[in-house]
């Protein structure tokens, strides 16, 4: 079975990644297609009205990222008179991390922080799923992990996959009620 390749990035990015199976190289040049029509400005995010937190940061991070980019619509604990902030922390072509703050300048602390949304491009390198399986929207399977407390409380992590990129939500001592919600309000926006 032979696949055509479109396009020379298409070519470097299978090249780069060294994929092994002809599924992981259809994948990748669906990424770098998707990438075509973020760079073109055809594709924004893959949702239409992310929270109104992200809006701050979605120029930056429409222009430094080539992954789709699913923000959520719903964020608990983010209405009343606790004043939220998306950060940036990073974004790459094939990664970005943004933390959910109460403070502009929250860098991760206990005090500041509410949870994470983070996506990074499917390699072979990524490990298995682990957590307690969870039905999502479209038919996706998620992850859930819970929270642990010991001086603090970690973050309740919910993972899923969806066109070769693995979506992660994160709240900060979290049920998995609210982090179900947050992620189908990326995955299906209405």
């Amino acid at each position: 079975m032979i696949f055509r390749l479109q396009n020379f990035t298409t070519l470097c990015a299978v090249l780069l990644l060294g994929s092994t199976s002809i599924w992981d190289n259809v994948a990748i040049a669906s990424i770098s297609n998707q990438s075509q029509l973020i760079a073109q400005g055809r594709v924004r995010t893959s949702n239409s009205q992310p929270h109104a937190v992200f809006n701050p940061i979605l120029p930056k991070l429409q222009q430094k990222t080539r992954i789709p980019i699913l923000l959520p619509k719903v964020i608990p604990g983010a209405t009343g008179e606790n004043q939220l902030y998306a950060i940036l922390e990073t974004a790459t072509p094939q990664k970005y991390d943004i933390l959910l703050g109460f403070s502009p300048n929250c860098t991760g602390g206990t005090a500041c922080r509410l949870g994470v949304v983070t996506a990074q491009a499917l390699t072979r390198k990524t490990p298995r799923l682990t957590g307690k399986p969870v039905s999502l929207t479209k038919g996706i399977t998620g992850y859930f992990v819970d929270f642990s407390c010991g001086a603090n409380c970690s973050d309740a992590t919910l993972t899923w996959r969806q066109k070769g990129v693995q979506y992660v939500i994160g709240l900060k001592a979290g049920d998995r009620t609210s982090l179900v919600r947050m992620a189908n309000s990326a995955i299906n926006p209405q």
